[in-house]
């Protein structure tokens, strides 16, 4: 998977749970399809915060990276 893709796959679920979170909050909708909408979210979720945990970890690497350089070149 490309990095491009992953980034789209996440603007989408993004979107989704958005789209999700509106319909659920519109109160006009039958228990069995908010069941479903809601573990959609949960799954949508999960996998969201998986990606940004994936960020955060590039940019603590990123980071540390940088000031082992810094380090080099105050030496």
């Amino acid at each position: 998977m490309t990095k491009k893709k992953s980034k789209s796959n996440f603007e989408q679920d993004l979107s989704r749970l958005e789209e999700i979170s509106q319909i659920l909050e519109a109160d006009n909708v039958e228990l069995e399809e908010a069941i479903s909408l809601f573990e959609e979210g949960v799954k949508l979720s999960k996998s969201c915060l998986k990606t940004l945990k994936e960020a955060e970890l590039k940019i603590t690497e990123l980071k540390n990276e940088l000031g082992k350089i810094s380090q080099v070149e105050e030496d």
